[in-house]
């Protein structure tokens, strides 16, 4: 993604906290079947998305448009401490446990009922961590009786879920380097999914699949074109499993070798294709004229084979990405009729960075619609459905800085949306009931230019520079139901900040989702009426979720401001500067009369 290098503050010799509580829940084993029914099973969220497809649709109905005015507060846990930044985690929930991530590589288990700390674990971090955008972390898999999650310094953590101690730990890639890790793995086929982050230093991404017992690799697929993918056998030999792409066919030289497309926001796993689907981010650098041609597999979809780790197929959404758009927001399955042949259709949906809401068929990539789902869109005219490309507006790409006056600055672009993007990291819901996409959108703009660059190990590799800012001065957040079959906006409710966390969407027929100003607001899912909201007292920039606890429908979510808007801005942060910092869980359910 971006590469704002956090200023380097002493983290402390953060330790390991087990404390196993007397009288705490007793963990259940998730099981592969678990995860698979986790979008069907209301007594637990045993995966990020709700469910491997990443829909975040909850079944429950005890929470609807008729009783959401009842919710009230059951509890809240302040992850405490000095360590707040932002917390954009997902919680997960099973056996009466809830384990939550926080900033600085934290990990906590919660009783679920009650709020109580069980225990937590404090990664320690060394002091040259690069995180892009902020300390944050996304969440955390289960898998038996294990919590996984990755951290700053790109390990992989293995913890047991009843005493929080350290069952494996693996690298995933070397933090001088600008590796790290943020995203929450996923459990597909028996194997832990995880990418990686560091784009913005050329770190090349990648999809490693994992043993989640024991952390050894099984196979692992680079998603920049020339490098090699393997697979390792019993003895954790490494075996060649072929190239990605071919070398060079659309990167010349070396350049490939520090391409970046980073898998920092995670996958999603189809069970129906067998298909584990990841974005890939910007190449690098961000000056295109660097490097002619397409850059694949950056700013893309991947489907990969969760058996072999082959690419079964790629679609670009931005090629050769000039103004950093990425493309690793969330490839959600879902299936629709056609309304031109009357078929179903197996389908995946995405509202990419760069402003387009893209429908591809999910067995072998074909492009079905693409139209913009905010207001304006620069640096492309449209993306034409028969090749499925962009038509691109040339003259909205910034300038070669070798053509310029001084060789040191190129053509200065207003660019919509700005590389914060049209949705960025905070996860879509979509509803089967309705069929709608609930995309958190922002509308901003960029002055951007380029500027000459050479790689150079663990510096930021980018080769441009930029200024945020609002489009319209009453709004920059807009929650909009999208219609994919169509491409039109059903509704949209405007936010004066940007919308920076994910959406839930319930059978009751509502859909929540919070905003920096600290509101969790419940809406009706057909016409986007507000219906219900609560103010936590910091910014909500994580997605919430909801699961059952003693016949009671729960809703929890993640709370306290931070993430990338504050660090990277600009104008735009002016407007959430007054914004104070939090780090807690929030756990609502319906008020009982006495």
């Amino acid at each position: 993604m971006h590469s704002h290098i956090l200023p380097q503050r002493r983290l402390g010799l953060a330790l390991a906290v087990a404390l196993a509580f007397a009288g705490s829940p007793a963990s259940a084993a998730v099981t592969d079947a678990d995860i698979l029914n986790d979008a069907k099973t209301p007594g637990d969220v045993v995966s990020f998305g709700l469910g491997t497809q990443g829909q975040r649709f909850s079944p429950m109905t005890k929470i609807n448009t008729s009783t959401v005015k009842n919710l009230v507060p059951a509890w809240s846990m302040s992850f405490g401490g000095e360590k707040q930044r932002g917390q954009e985690s997902q919680p997960v929930i099973a056996g009466g446990k809830m384990f939550v991530t926080a900033s600085y590589s934290r990990l906590f288990a919660i009783d679920a009922k009650t709020g109580k700390k069980l225990w937590k674990y404090e990664h320690r971090l060394p002091d040259g961590i690069m995180p892009c955008c902020d300390v944050i972390n996304r969440g955390a898999a289960l898998y038996g009786n294990l919590v996984i999650f990755a951290t700053l310094d790109a390990q992989l953590v293995a913890l047991d879920q009843d005493s929080g101690k350290v069952v494996w730990k693996e690298k995933l890639g070397d933090y001088a380097a600008g590796y790290s890790a943020t995203a929450a793995p996923i459990i597909a086929k028996g194997k832990v999914i995880t990418g990686i982050s560091g784009g913005e230093f050329g770190a090349v991404g990648r999809i490693d699949a994992r043993d989640p017992m024991t952390g050894k690799l099984v196979w692992t697929r680079p998603t920049v074109e020339g490098h090699m993918g393997y697979k390792y056998d019993k003895d954790g030999k490494e075996v060649e499993n072929g190239i990605s792409g071919t070398l060079n066919a659309t990167w010349t030289g070396d350049l490939w070798k520090t391409g970046g497309a980073a898998t920092w926001n995670g996958a999603t796993y189809d069970p129906e294709t067998n298909l584990i689907f990841a974005g890939t981010g910007n190449p690098a650098p961000w000056n295109s004229h660097n490097r002619p041609g397409d850059n694949l597999f950056s700013s893309s979809t991947v489907a990969i084979d969760a058996d072999t780790g082959k690419i079964t197929w790629h679609y670009q959404n931005t090629p050769h990405d000039g103004w950093d758009y990425d493309g690793v927001n969330e490839f959600v399955s879902f299936d629709y009729k056609d309304p031109k042949t009357g078929k179903m259709v197996k389908a995946g949906g995405k509202a990419d960075r760069n402003g387009f809401f893209f429908v591809n068929d999910r067995t072998n990539g074909k492009l079905l619609n693409a139209f913009p789902f905010v207001n304006k869109i620069t640096w492309a005219k449209s993306i034409d459905l028969k090749t499925g490309r962009p038509v691109y507006d040339d003259a909205n790409r910034p300038g070669d800085p070798a053509q310029g006056a001084d060789g040191k600055k190129g053509t200065v672009v207003n660019s919509s949306p700005s590389f914060l993007g049209g949705k960025n990291q905070m996860q879509m819901a979509y509803s089967p009931q309705t069929g709608l996409f609930y995309v958190p959108a922002n509308e901003w703009s960029m002055d951007i230019w380029n500027e000459p660059v050479s790689y150079k190990k663990g510096a930021a590799y980018l080769g441009a520079g930029f200024t945020i800012k609002a489009t319209h001065d009453d709004y920059i957040g807009a929650l909009r139901a999208v219609d994919p079959a169509t491409g039109k906006i059903v509704w949209e409710n405007k936010n004066y900040a940007p919308l920076w966390g994910g959406v839930l969407t319930t059978a009751g027929g509502l859909v929540f989702y919070g905003t920096p100003e600290g509101f969790l607001k419940g809406v009706d899912a057909k016409t986007g009426k507000e219906l219900w909201s609560f103010n936590v007292g910091t910014g909500i920039v994580a997605p919430p979720v909801s699961w059952e606890q003693d016949g009671e429908q729960m809703i929890a979510v993640t709370t306290g401001w931070g993430g990338a808007v504050p660090l990277w801005g600009g104008d735009v942060a002016k407007r959430v500067n007054y914004l104070e910092q939090g780090g807690s869980v929030w756990v609502f359910k319906l008020h009982k009369a006495m």
